[in-house]
């Protein structure tokens, strides 16, 4: 008898077309992951747990980009190993997009704040003019 080799264990995770051999317990890990991915957040905002918003801000940033690795790897079962590789670019490619999706929201956000919200100054300019009128 032949021994298997150590290839043939691998070949065992995936199917005969390179679909990865997935179980309940994947799902239920990955369920679990993103429960607890979201749930914490949650909790930053609500119980105002971190000193500043900025800090919050980057705080669930963070946790939204560990939960797309984790809803890729446990329900999309991407990893280095299936077809060939090609799945870690998938990857990375997805990282550096949630990176500038990220950012780009931030920014927008941040000027739609600075040019649409009228600063305090703005608001005692527009106190002064409504007691001036007759």
């Amino acid at each position: 008898m032949s021994h298997p080799s150590s290839d043939s264990h691998h070949d065992d995770d995936f199917l005969e077309d390179g679909i990865p051999h997935v179980s309940v317990k994947e799902y239920v890990t990955g369920f679990v992951l993103s429960v607890i991915l979201t749930a914490i957040p949650f909790w930053l905002v609500m119980g105002k747990v971190l000193p500043t918003p900025a800090i919050t801000t980057l705080v669930i940033l963070a946790f939204a980009m560990v939960q797309v690795v984790v809803h890729m790897v446990y329900f999309l079962h991407m990893n280095p190993k299936s077809e060939g590789g090609w799945n870690l670019f998938a990857l990375i490619f997805t990282a550096v997009l949630l990176v500038i999706v990220l950012i780009g929201t931030l920014w927008v956000m941040h000027n739609m704040n600075t040019n649409m919200m009228p600063g305090t100054h703005d608001m005692h300019q527009m106190q002064e003019a409504a007691q001036s009128l007759p």
